[in-house]
């Protein structure tokens, strides 16, 4: 007692207690400080995503802390600055039942710690959170938190990722994956300030301090008060004694090399909080308890490791965690012991319901177009793309010159696809450029029109076959050229052989050829009159009269005429068939039926108009909309081709054409288009969903043509062929797993290939005044007629009395080829013998002197392979069995 009260009167004395009073001030107006420019700091929540692939491990985090540990300020930086020292937080956290990793850093700091992650992890996306997920005012009723601190002094490391086989992080997220409702939240936060590199002192004099036989717990929570006092009171003899070094255990041998190995490295002042939003408080200690368990997995014996302090169910524990509130105390890491505690995760986490990286991102080339702002430089430029390489964002497009090169876009349903075809469009429009699209939905054609602006609606060609009060005239067999004869008929094969080709045949393609080339030389023909021309003997000789080509005539005069009527039955039932598959429909008849197409292709390419084609297949059928957009490709291409009569180069007017869903329409022919389009100054966008949707011959043009290739998510199938366009920037599984509207494409640059890149689309403006009524109604007034008008023309025709017999009408409709197995019913509906009857006035007798036998026709221009037109031979040998001699067609000798 008698101490105690000499030690209470020793501190009562006015020199004593004033220093300690006027210490305690300035500490108080220095933190007073500290607080006001904390709270006066702006600063940012960074969200960090990794792709999948990532392989950087822990080593690539000790380095990543190692660099930000730059942010640390000298002394007389400290002195300036109030002795301030800024600090980071890194964190994860289970919100909504997705785990997320953040970087909490003052927004003067930003620039340099973005940089020196991105250092380490190249291929981590790192962009600003829309809002701090700790602000929210959530209605959990249970809110848990607890510190989490060192178990021994902190000159003792923790168990580093050295000693782990597997990844220390798989616990804890594993952890905060097995929330029991994605209603709870659990977050981690690691607040981490960096000290000074002589903070090995600290380790040293505790080093001494065991070797001298002083406890290490009395240095670590008592600190510089127990000196004191024994410098004050200790007795003098004591004074004189000479300190024998206690000798060591293995025990603290071991405890003074790995406090000595872990002051080489350079340290942190680190406080690590954990809170659990809930509604149940036995549910809030089990999960605490859980996430305490995994940092448990740090402990090491004999040295340090982690444990809970100062749980608590008190709300107001929040506000130092969303504040990111460092305050006093702490515990020292080292680099190495911080990056084993946080680091991002790699290959070998498998925790479900971590939020990873779409895909890698890659940085843009260094002549990309950029949208400036200024209209002088941004005219020659169609912006698309939003660049999304380490957070900076350009706008960019693609120049006239290279989108002469054409271009290909290829992702799943719903990526991004139509959005992009909107947005090179809509810099048509307003750069008063003429374009056509052709949509087999709708939508795209539909939304395009809305952006159409007052002074450009007398451009537009508003095509809609589901307007059938409105029909417009287009005649995929008018001649505007009759240079262009055979190219025409060539085009319109390729269409219906691509339509039809499960059964198409070479004599079908042969007999529809020549009936294509005899009617382009009759003035006002149309897709109607293949069927007139097979069946209506007086409107044929009517046809041939037009006809100029010796070698259409001598089909028709001499190996037509010249079959007999079995043989021309069979062989032309299949031809009726498919032509009578689409004209057929009154839609389609409509339209195809009109003598002279009602708009121009040709005028619209060279006067810079706009043609909108809606072929909704919701609207119109799937086969009709495929073979009136393959028909228009035909024309346009056509149209493009016939600008060979302006020889300068230069004066042929830009035109560009976009095709949804191309591969409906494009024939084998596709790869002229690709490969020549560019010299007539048709410049094409194209966009499908996947590569299988192409025939060989399409994808080989497809790949081996386009100047610039995009591509969003694709299919499994789809990437690894696709990552080949893409390489070595990009690997099969950054196509897999792309946002909507996150495209990598390879792009030309002033005619050259360039590195892939990734970007994100623009958004589309938002619309102007919607001209939508007023740019139907003035196309019908310009570009169609009445429906009522066409519909009699056409009957016109299709009630001239023809010799036609009713079996050949009842067997086309049937849409039954000859060839194929036949039903009792219809064996007896359309017996072959009365077939062949009811079109002996089909065929002029033939003419003696000139026409081969009626085998010898027929067999040298189809030789003997078997296709799927030709009549079985047996069935033939039994009818000429069946024939009386007298009936025989005669065959000269």
């Amino acid at each position: 007692m008698e101490f105690i009260g000499a030690l209470l009167n020793f501190f009562l004395q006015w020199y004593i207690w004033l220093p300690i009073v006027l210490v305690l001030a300035y500490l108080t107006l220095r933190n007073y400080k500290k607080a006001e420019i904390i709270q006066q700091q702006e600063s940012d929540l960074l969200i960090l995503e990794i792709p999948k692939t990532n392989d950087k491990k822990e080593l690539a985090a000790e380095q990543m802390f190692a660099s930000l540990h730059g942010i640390l300020r000298d002394r007389e930086e400290l002195k300036a600055n109030g002795g301030f020292q800024e600090h980071l937080s890194f964190e994860f956290a289970s919100v909504n039942g997705q785990i997320r990793f953040y970087v909490w850093v003052p927004r003067q700091l930003r620039s340099f710690v973005e940089g020196q992650i991105y250092s380490q992890y190249p291929t981590v996306q790192i962009r600003e959170a829309e809002e701090d997920y700790t602000s929210h005012e959530r209605d959990h009723s249970v809110v848990y938190t607890t510190d989490i601190v060192l178990t021994e002094n902190e000159v003792l490391p923790i168990k580093s990722f050295q000693s782990f086989e597997v990844d220390p992080l798989a616990g804890i997220t594993g952890t905060l994956a097995k929330l029991e409702t994605t209603g709870d939240e659990m977050w981690v936060q690691i607040l981490a300030r960096p000290i000074a590199d002589d903070w090995h002192k600290t380790t040293e004099k505790w080093a001494s301090g065991v070797r001298a036989g002083k406890s290490s717990s009395t240095v670590k929570y008592l600190g510089w008060l127990p000196q004191v006092l024994e410098a004050l009171w200790k007795p003098p003899e004591a004074g004189e004694k000479v300190t024998i070094a206690k000798e060591l255990s293995d025990r603290d041998k071991t405890r003074i090399s790995e406090a000595a190995t872990k002051a080489t490295k350079l340290g942190y002042q680190v406080k690590i909080r954990v809170a659990y939003l809930g509604e149940n408080q036995t549910t809030a200690r089990q999960q605490l308890q859980a996430i305490v368990g995994t940092f448990k997995q740090f402990n090491s014996t004999n040295l340090n490791g982690f444990k809970a302090s100062g749980a608590s169910f008190a709300k107001e524990n929040l506000i130092p965690y969303r504040d990111r509130q460092f305050g006093a105390g702490g515990f020292i890491l080292n680099i190495e012991e911080l990056a084993s505690v946080y680091h991002l995760p790699h290959t070998n986490v498998e925790t479900p319901n971590i939020v990873w990286a779409s895909s890698k991102t890659a940085e843009p080339p260094a002549k990309l177009p950029i949208i400036t702002g200024n209209p002088a430089i941004d005219e020659n430029i169609s912006a698309f793309g939003l660049t999304n390489f380490r957070g900076i964002n350009h706008q960019f497009g693609m120049t006239r010159f290279d989108r002469s090169r054409h271009v290909y876009i290829i992702g799943q349903t719903g990526a991004g696809k139509s959005g992009l075809l909107e947005l090179f469009a809509l810099s048509d429009i307003f750069h008063n450029q003429g374009y056509a699209i052709i949509d087999p939905h709708g939508d795209l054609a539909v939304n395009n029109m809305k952006f159409i602006p007052g002074s450009r609606m007398k451009d537009v060609v508003y095509f809609n076959p589901a307007d059938t009060a409105h029909p417009v005239g287009f005649n995929p067999l008018e001649v505007t050229n009759p240079e262009q004869k055979s190219n025409i008929s060539s085009e319109v094969i390729g269409v219906l052989k691509r339509m039809f080709g499960d059964s198409w045949g070479p004599r079908l393609e042969y007999i529809l050829r020549y009936t294509i080339l005899a009617l382009l030389d009759r003035p006002s023909t149309t897709m109607l009159d293949i069927s007139r021309m097979l069946t209506d003997k007086k409107f044929r000789k009517e046809t041939l009269s037009y006809c100029t080509d010796s070698v259409v005539l001598q089909f028709w005069n001499v190996e037509f005429a010249s079959w007999n009527d079995k043989f021309a039955s069979e062989a032309i039932a299949p031809v009726l068939n498919k032509v009578g598959a689409f004209t057929a429909n009154p839609t389609i008849r409509n339209i195809i039926g009109q003598p002279k197409s009602t708009f121009n292709i040709r005028q619209i390419m060279d006067e810079g108009k706009i043609l909108i084609v809606n072929l909704s297949k919701g609207l119109i059928g799937e086969d009709n909309a495929a073979i009136l957009g393959s028909f228009l490709v035909t024309k346009i291409q056509l149209a493009a081709m016939s600008r060979s009569d302006i020889p300068n180069i230069a004066d042929r007017r830009p035109f560009y054409l976009y095709v949804d869903e191309f591969q409906n329409f494009a024939t084998d022919s596709f790869a002229t288009i690709l490969s020549e389009a560019r010299k007539y100054a048709l410049n094409l966008t194209v966009a499908n969903q996947y590569i299988g949707q192409m025939t060989d011959t399409v994808r080989d043009a497809v790949f081996g043509n386009v100047g610039s290739m995009i591509s969003f998510r694709v299919s499994a199938d789809d990437a690894p062929l696709l990552a080949k366009q893409f390489e070595p920037q990009f690997e099969p599984g950054d196509l897999l797993q792309m946002h909507n509207r996150h495209f990598i494409i390879n792009m030309v640059i002033n005619g050259e290939k360039a590195p892939a890149f990734s970007a994100t689309t623009l958004k589309l403006p938002p619309e102007q005044i919607d001209n939508s009524p007023q740019i139907i109604e003035n196309s019908r007034r310009l570009y169609s007629r009445p429906r009522a008008d066409i519909e009699a023309e056409i009957n016109a025709l299709i009630n001239t009395p023809a010799p036609l017999q009713p079996q050949v009408n009842k067997a086309a409709s049937t849409d039954q080829d000859p060839n194929l197995p036949r039903t009792p019913a219809q064996a007896k509906l359309w017996p072959i013998d009365a077939g062949a009857k009811a079109v002996e006035s089909l065929i002029e007798p033939p003419i003696a002197s000139n026409a081969p036998s009626s085998l010898e026709g027929p067999q040298a221009a189809f030789g003997s392979e078997p296709n799927p037109d030709a009549p079985a031979k047996k069935k033939r040998k039994r009818t000429r069995k069946r024939k009386k001699p007298a009936e025989a067609v005669e065959t000269p000798s």
